[in-house]
């Protein structure tokens, strides 16, 4: 049993627990016609947020108080859209991702627009995430009644991806932004243009994505195939170590010598004779 300390809009309410801990409830009609201090009852259609949670964006409570409530109402479909996709996801996302759409809304009223230069690598490497903040499409406009663009659908995939792996919003936008410039310098170095449609584009940057895991759990690849790779294909090998180096460099973090043969079995896939 929750007691309303504040009703939101005819959707969300703020309750109070037999412990006197806060939650956000919202399902349809639950706020309609309901008054400060009564008592209600949850169904299994209820979403049920703690506001004891803190989030990258500030503490939930705040959070609450300070966003549309339309804004948390289109976090919960997402997020709703998110537990039925990858199934049982941190639930505290909510609220910085309710906290990102009020700022992204902010900005379309004043016709502002900010570029995601990384929509292009987010959509490949996390892909999953990407279709199913596509939800959120739908919703803001009837909501909002405004599109937002792939750009802020590829923001909200990574507080998407933020929910259901143990890492935060910069840090998936950080190895999003790595994985760019490691493409950017095969491409130059190998003297190969990309198509950013194949199979092996894709298998690349997601190679590349695990790499910087790995670089950064400390994990260990089980086998070492760099004395193949580069007997066979020493100029591509070269590539690839150039290329680890500059990404320990710029992510300071070390790598293990086993992921230069990988990195150039991936190169030698995608750019083959080019290199």
């Amino acid at each position: 049993m929750y007691r309303i300390t504040k009703v939101l809009n005819h959707n969300a309410v703020i309750t109070v627990d037999e412990d006197a801990k806060e939650y956000l409830i919202m399902e349809k009609g639950i706020g309609f016609g309901r008054k400060i201090a009564e008592r209600i009852e949850v169904s299994e259609q209820s979403s049920i947020y703690s506001l004891q949670s803190t989030t990258e964006r500030g503490e939930a409570e705040a959070i609450v108080k300070q966003v549309d409530p339309a804004c948390l109402e289109t976090a919960d479909v997402i997020l709703k859209e998110a537990e039925k996709n990858f199934g049982k996801v941190d639930r505290k996302i909510l609220f910085s991702l309710a906290d990102h759409l009020q700022f992204a809304m902010d900005r379309m009223k004043k016709n502002e627009k900010i570029r995601n230069p990384m929509t292009d690598d987010i959509k490949v490497l996390f892909h999953a995430e990407y279709k199913t903040a596509e939800t959120a499409i739908k919703v803001v406009r009837e909501n909002f009644g405004v599109d937002i663009t792939e750009d802020e659908v590829g923001y909200l995939a990574l507080h998407i991806h933020s929910a259901i792996e143990d890492e935060s919003v910069s840090q998936a936008m950080e190895i999003a932004r790595a994985v760019n410039e490691c493409i950017a310098a095969i491409k130059k170095r190998a003297n190969i243009d990309l198509e950013t449609t194949s199979l092996g584009y894709n298998r690349l940057m997601n190679h590349i994505r695990y790499m910087l895991i790995r670089m950064t759990t400390g994990e260990k690849l089980q086998l070492d195939i760099n004395d193949y790779m580069n007997e066979k294909f020493p100029e591509t090998f070269a590539i690839a170590k150039g290329i680890c180096d500059e990404m320990s460099t710029s992510f300071h973090k070390a790598y293990q010598e086993a992921e230069i043969g990988y990195l150039a079995m991936h190169i030698e896939r995608v750019g083959g004779s080019a290199v």
